[in-house]
């Protein structure tokens, strides 16, 4: 849960600044999104890292606006699902350029991926080779490897990955069964905070392609999968650290794939918008000072109600002084009837906030929409789009 105070909004958009926020006439809640910082975010990633092709995670945030913005700025696009790309095709993106990096695939999903011309699956098990061959025969598959992923704030190592020596057996395995063995990918979890997870996994995938090379097979792709940080309080890593890191890495490998990808999500969008919601009702429950918010953990803030570390929103509000106002400790919750969607404890707010007022969460681009449901009748933050994303 959400702890202490939450950090000033320095890391917002110019253009979502609190002082221009309160003269927007539209009612909350509501997600503003600057398009030209999810161009300036893509543009720094590829700057610090020349060599590696972008392929947005789409599950972030999959608005067709933030899609069409980074398409046209050259990025590829990774999916989990036939939805996420059918989505694409209908914004004119190939399917020949996405990758399927879900590594357990609903066989049907496989199917009509391949059948619109999508060549290249994730993988980590026999079984997902087995449904591969049948429903995309001589389809590329790349192995997802199993790496720590303990430096994160959502570790993902429980559900999906494998092991250097079973990821050997694997690519030995789809190329009996008619596949091309074609690359190694991993995930550090998301939201990364230490340079160090990437050095380590690029060293392990390493040792897999050595394990494969008396074998005839070199890998053709290095994917660096996702977990690149977005800004939300200080100490995440800059993604040029990152880029070092992993350069470093690259150039200790037995050899270099043809192809570096990567998969950011939150990194390209987090930091592009700003969420807007009204309190609804203030209420003192024993010495705690409660806020209830038109959004919730079911309205698109389950990050804050999930993460078990903390998680600190750049936090501010419609008061003018906000900066100047006495403080108290609030404890923040949604509209509902559930007590499961309360995000914050301890959050420090104006003395003096209440009803009728609205909070801004700044970075909060990614996992926000898409996770927001209807839950009790509520309805989701409406979105809201600024900037041309040139």
């Amino acid at each position: 849960m959400s702890t202490g105070t939450f950090a000033s909004p320095t890391a917002w958009p110019d253009s979502l600044a609190p002082d221009l926020l309160r003269l927007v006439g539209a009612p909350t809640p509501y997600l503003a999104t600057d398009l030209d910082t999810v161009a300036a975010r893509y543009r720094a990633f590829t700057a610090a890292m020349p060599w590696v092709t972008a392929f947005y995670a789409m599950k972030c945030n999959s608005s067709a606006e933030i899609l069409r913005t980074l398409a046209a700025h050259g990025s590829n696009f990774e999916v989990a699902s036939i939805g996420e790309l059918r989505t694409l095709k209908t914004l004119g993106v190939d399917p020949a350029t996405v990758l399927y990096s879900n590594p357990i695939k609903p066989p049907d999903h496989i199917e009509a991926a391949a059948g619109l011309g999508l060549w290249r699956f994730a993988v980590d098990s026999p079984g997902e080779l087995a449904k591969i061959s049948e429903r995309a025969p001589g389809a590329a598959v790349y192995v997802r490897l199993r790496v720590d992923d303990s430096t994160s704030v959502f570790p993902l190592s429980g559900k999906f990955g494998t092991d250097v020596e079973d990821a050997y057996d694997l690519m030995l395995l789809a190329r009996r069964l008619g596949l091309r063995p074609y690359g190694v990918t991993f995930h550090v979890g998301s939201q990364c905070e230490s340079t160090g997870a990437w050095r380590d996994a690029v060293r392990t995938a390493g040792e897999l392609m050595e394990r494969l090379r008396p074998e005839g097979i070199e890998l053709e792709m290095l994917d660096l999968g996702g977990g690149f940080p977005a800004r939300y309080r200080a100490g995440e890593p800059t993604i040029e650290q990152i880029g070092e890191a992993i350069g470093a890495a690259i150039d200790l490998l037995p050899y270099r794939p043809g192809l570096i990808a990567a998969e950011p999500g939150r990194h390209f969008v987090a930091e592009s918008s700003v969420l807007a919601a009204t309190v609804i009702g203030r209420e003192l429950r024993g010495t705690e000072n409660w806020l209830y918010l038109e959004v919730g953990a079911y309205h698109g803030m389950v990050e804050p109600a999930q993460a078990a570390g903390g998680w600190n929103y750049p936090t501010w509000t419609s008061l003018e002084n906000h900066a100047d106002l006495p403080q108290l400790p609030f404890t923040l919750t949604g509209p509902t009837c559930d007590s499961s969607d309360t995000f914050g404890y301890e959050v420090s707010l104006p003395a003096t906030v209440t009803v009728g007022d609205v909070i801004y969460f700044g970075s909060s681009g990614a996992y926000t929409l898409p996770y927001a449901t209807s839950f009790n009748g509520f309805p989701p933050p409406t979105p809201i789009f600024v900037g041309t994303g040139r």
